[in-house]
């Protein structure tokens, strides 16, 4: 899950804190991924209300990095890049790094682009 969008745990969880490797995972804003495993709750934090997707075997999910909160542990997001001479005139007709889910599980997304700005020195 975005690490930004973990709220809390419960100690029975086991979690690993996992620093994203790919570029187009960076560039999508999710630095740090959480991965929690085991038997317990966790909570989550949205902005509105979220949206449960459901994966199945040749059905892949494809979603935004900005709005996507979690997925389920068997999934393993996989970074897409739409980049061409349209998006770098403004002329792209959508996102151009997006996150594809394979497999069987859920994605959880939000109705909500979460965008990290950096502090400027002014």
């Amino acid at each position: 899950m975005n690490g930004n969008d973990l709220l809390a745990f419960e100690p029975s969880l086991k979690h690993e804190i996992k620093l994203m490797k790919r570029i187009a995972g960076m560039m999508a804003g999710g630095l740090f991924n959480v991965r929690c495993q085991g038997s317990g709750m966790l909570a989550i934090t949205t902005h509105y209300e979220p949206l449960t997707l459901r994966v199945t075997p040749g059905k892949p999910v494809v979603t935004d990095p900005n709005a996507t909160v979690a997925w389920s542990g068997n999934l393993q997001p996989e970074f897409q890049t739409d980049i061409s001479f349209k998006t770098f005139v403004g002329r792209g007709s959508g996102e151009s790094i997006q996150m594809r889910f394979e497999g069987d599980g859920f994605v959880i997304v939000q109705p909500y682009e979460e965008v990290y700005m950096q502090q400027s020195n002014s």
